[in-house]
């Protein structure tokens, strides 16, 4: 509302009250105030139209800027992720791996100690037995 409309309306107030209101005055005053009350009405009606619109828009908008770049980032994290499960099953194959070799040179280490002491084993056997006979040719007497 402008100034002058606010001036003329509390001028109609004052002379309501002093009692020297106009019939035609006030009921003119009172149609412009209800085609007021419309345009608000149909302000306000198309406001309640494109205000959701404009808010699904607006989220929409918002949504995309700040949600994409987190989704790449997920994204991101999720290749990393796999590329370590992927590294880890690897290494963790070379361990068992390396583990078989190692049981292996043990198993082989193992076997080699065992016969080198079955070899001892056998001279000392050998050199504890009671000395056989030597049946000895007789010597010449030249």
């Amino acid at each position: 509302m402008d100034e002058l409309t606010l001036e003329r309306a509390k001028q109609r107030i004052e002379q309501a009250a002093a009692g020297r209101a106009d019939p035609a005055l006030l009921g003119a005053v009172v149609e412009r105030a209800r085609a007021q009350v419309e345009e608000l009405a149909a302000a306000t009606s198309g406001l309640e139209a494109s205000i959701p619109a404009q808010v699904e828009a607006g989220i929409r908008d918002g949504l995309r800027t700040e949600v994409l770049p987190v989704a790449r980032h997920i994204a991101e994290v999720r290749g990393l992720l796999n590329q370590v499960v992927r590294r880890l099953e690897r290494i963790e194959g070379e361990l068992a791996a390396e583990r078989h070799a190692r049981v292996d040179d043990l198993a082989l280490l193992v076997e080699l100690i065992s016969s080198g002491w079955r070899g001892v084993d056998a001279r000392l056997e050998r050199l504890e037995r009671p000395a056989e006979p030597v049946v000895r040719a007789p010597r010449a007497v030249a």
